[in-house]
């Protein structure tokens, strides 16, 4: 197996995972942040999380506010997590959908520009082409090759 087709058998795994729960639900934090929110809803003070953790009272009102702001170390929220009995989730999804898509779409981006660039300079040449059958075709063979790059993020 070569190394495009291993990318191919990841992003298809990864993308089968992505399917399994909803990124819209999961995105949309409560406004306070989660550890407030499934506090809140077990009924448990900040005292009672803080005991659980380990740590003083004004620590997890701290930690509360820092994840609300953005700006919670992942360690910290993940022993909080442990402390209000939940798993922490961690995930980076793709906003196209699936890693296919996305990859789909910067492979049709750069082909663009670069069939661009060819016609243009054949136009200069006088050489143009003007059927929308071949350019569509040339965008899609420049697309496919693409995808299959190394290159393919380059600028």
């Amino acid at each position: 197996m070569d190394d495009n087709q291993l990318r191919e058998a990841a992003r298809k795994r990864l993308d089968s995972r992505f399917g399994e729960s909803s990124a819209d639900q999961l995105a949309a934090l409560p406004r306070l942040g989660w550890v407030r929110a499934v506090r809140d809803a077990l009924g448990m003070s900040t005292r009672q999380l803080a005991t659980r953790m380990g740590s003083a009272q004004p620590t997890v009102v701290q930690l509360e506010q820092s994840e609300a702001n953005g700006t919670i170390q992942l360690a910290t929220l993940r022993r909080a997590a442990d402390a209000l009995n939940c798993d922490l989730v961690y995930a980076l999804v793709p906003r196209a959908g699936s890693l296919e898509a996305t990859v789909q779409t910067q492979a049709r981006r750069r082909a663009r520009a670069v069939v661009h660039a060819v016609d243009t300079s054949m136009a200069l040449e006088d050489q143009a082409v003007t059927d929308p059958g071949e350019q569509k075709a040339a965008l899609d063979r420049a697309a496919l090759q693409l995808a299959a790059s190394r290159r393919l993020w380059d600028q």
